[in-house]
């Protein structure tokens, strides 16, 4: 933020953008809590299946519905974010538990979607390497399950599998965490929609299959509007933090060759 702050970057916090205003086959402007806000081009760094079907009306958008409906995403995730009570045993900062059949589990996110059966995760523990991200004698632990992205997400789901984690965490370690555990959030799908309007909730946008893969993707210049651009993971290059910051950049290259800033 002060980076961009310094390069003159105007931020508008809790602002919702409800509509990218287009006029002539060209983006004017956003329309911010029915203020409307001019620019030169646009760019939909937020979720790209949003931007365009909600952002945009129907003759503006490069892809319909069937085309999302069609694609093969990443997992969603389950994920517990957790402060313990006292130090945990055998953790390392990183751990997996591929103690269950990967095949099944693959099989339950992309060939038939359900809630894993027997499933897998990923433990993080920071506070085995930095001492201050926790009190001192504590622990900073958050839990990550992959899954369907597009699931039923109940509490009563979230709690089942907090159970089930938990119970592997428990007897690996020896201990009784879920007794100590005075911090507890729990995050998963509707919390990826509401947060970032991710499309069914996916936490890593496109998977990356042959079909998905470089100009395969979604293009990163709208075919039908002709300033309006897009970055992050479900574009140019991927997913992942380096591939989405990156989309920016090669974003930004292009408007400034267009602008010829």
């Amino acid at each position: 933020v002060s980076v961009a702050k310094d390069q003159g970057v105007k931020f508008h916090v809790d602002s919702q953008v409800d509509e990218i205003y287009v006029n002539d086959n060209k983006a004017k402007g956003l329309m911010i809590n029915d203020y409307f806000h001019e620019f030169d081009a646009v760019v939909g760094a937020a979720d790209y299946n949003h931007v365009e079907q909600h952002l945009l009306g129907a003759k503006y958008r490069t892809y319909n519905k069937e085309y999302w409906d069609s694609r093969v995403f990443a997992p969603s995730c389950l994920l517990f974010y957790l402060g313990v009570d006292e130090k945990l045993n055998k953790l390392n900062h990183h751990n997996l538990f591929f103690d269950e059949n990967l095949d099944q589990h693959a099989v339950e996110i992309y060939e038939k979607p359900e809630w894993p059966t027997k499933p897998l995760f990923y433990a993080c523990c920071p506070s085995k390497t930095d001492d201050t991200v926790a009190p001192k004698g504590k622990e900073n632990l958050f839990v990550l399950m992959p899954i369907a992205p597009g699931l039923d997400d109940t509490e009563e789901l979230r709690e089942k599998y907090y159970n089930i984690l938990l119970g592997k965490l428990e007897s690996y370690t020896g201990q009784d965490i879920r007794s100590k555990v005075i911090y507890k959030r729990g995050y998963c799908v509707k919390d990826f929609e509401l947060d970032y309007n991710a499309f069914k909730g996916n936490a890593y946008g496109l998977a990356n299959t042959l079909g998905q893969t470089a100009n395969l993707k979604p293009k990163m210049k709208s075919s039908k509007v002709e300033n309006l651009y897009y970055a992050g993971q479900l574009t140019v290059p991927g997913p992942g933090v380096p591939p989405s910051v990156i989309s920016g950049e090669v974003c930004a290259n292009q408007i400034i060759k267009k602008f010829k800033v």
